[in-house]
């Protein structure tokens, strides 16, 4: 079977190389292209498009760069066309995927889309799309089940890909330290637009913390000249590429931005703080459109303040202070987030997501 998979993120390249993985055990044959980066290409997938030349969040940052959004859209669709799939699977990326199913539902492909878009978050009214254009919504979290019943539209929860892949990487024996003091991590987020606002004053930290070792996590799309010039001359703070999970594996405490990082933070069992702060014009727009209680996903799947959230005016110097004081040295706090984020892994880890996500895919493929 032909397999064309859309990923246009440094998470869906994660969760799509697993799928295209799965893939390759249930259908030997299988022949995927697919938009995504290193990992997909690594798990066997033809990658015509890397992500890194896709990464534009927020209202503003989107409009600047809209010639050549459109000009990806142009490309994708071409492509598409041209190698014919079986069926089409769309990898989170919500914005630039929608567009494209809706393209592909009128040319008559077969779509499945993997991780739903977060319609729960805004835009609701969004869901009479997806009905018309999905055949099969795959949900990662517990609550879009429910979410999506409400709209007489039924979808399939497979279980969050987080899980199979941060409990075979904690099963690995363990790397020599990063630091001989205890670490704390410092996970800033894929976008410099995003990261040159908010790791400043994360970096505040490390002069109020001269016992730990801060350590940055530099994501595959920022290069290393971007971030030392943030980083400066901080004696006790260093970076690591591509070694995000070691870190976490190791860290005491974490301070990450919004999105997957929070997840994965918590199913390593460390202890964060949520630092967000964007474009203001973004997040004037963003604020009166999201209609959640939380940013965190942690604090979303367990419907409740797991993780302090310290958004926008609230992310400055001295709240931050006072929140990683308080996870450092008060053992009622740490031991209260451990205990949800055990039970945030129970009702993540029930199923193997991926697997189970590839067995759709091909069932859909086939036409069943």
């Amino acid at each position: 079977m032909k397999y064309y998979i859309v990923a246009g993120e440094a998470s869906g390249d994660l969760h799509g190389s697993n799928l295209v993985k799965q893939l390759k055990k249930v259908d030997t044959a299988a022949d995927i292209r697919s938009w995504g980066g290193d990992l997909m290409e690594q798990a066997g997938a033809h990658v015509v498009k890397h992500y890194k030349e896709l990464a534009f969040m927020g209202f503003v940052e989107v409009v600047m760069n809209l010639r050549t959004i459109m000009r990806n859209m142009d490309f994708c669709k071409k492509d598409i066309a041209a190698f014919n799939p079986d069926v089409l699977v769309l990898v989170d990326y919500p914005g630039f995927n929608m567009r494209i199913a809706e393209w592909a539902k009128q040319q008559g492909y077969k779509i499945v889309y993997y991780i739903s878009p977060q319609v729960w978050a805004w835009k609701e009214n969004r869901v009479k799309k997806i009905k018309t254009s999905v055949d099969k919504m795959l949900c990662i979290l517990p609550f879009e089940q429910a979410f999506y019943h409400k709209w007489n539209y039924e979808v399939e929860y497979v279980g969050h890909p987080l899980v199979e892949v941060i409990k075979a990487f904690r099963e690995q024996p363990a790397d020599v330290p990063l630091s001989d003091k205890p670490v704390i991590a410092i996970l800033p987020g894929s976008r410099k637009q995003e990261v040159s606002v908010k790791l400043p004053i994360m970096l505040t930290m490390a002069k109020h913390f001269p016992d730990y070792q801060f350590v940055v996590a530099q994501a595959p799309s920022l290069d290393d000249h971007f971030l030392q010039e943030i980083i400066g001359q901080h004696p006790n703070v260093s970076m690591v590429k591509g070694q995000t999970y070691r870190l976490l594996r190791e860290a005491t405490a974490a301070l990450v931005t919004s999105g997957t990082a929070t997840l994965e933070t918590a199913l390593f069992g460390v202890p964060e703080v949520v630092c967000y702060k964007g474009n203001p014009i973004s997040y004037f727009f963003a604020k009166r459109l999201i209609k959640v209680k939380y940013i965190s996903l942690v604090n979303l799947v367990m419907d409740k303040l797991v993780v302090k959230e310290l958004i926008q005016h609230d992310l400055t110097e001295e709240n931050l202070l006072k929140e990683l004081t308080s996870l450092l040295k008060d053992d009622t706090t740490r031991k209260r987030v451990m205990t949800d984020y055990a039970e945030l892994w129970h009702k993540l880890g029930e199923k193997d997501a991926s697997k189970r996500a590839a067995e759709v895919v091909y069932q859909t493929a086939l036409g069943h």
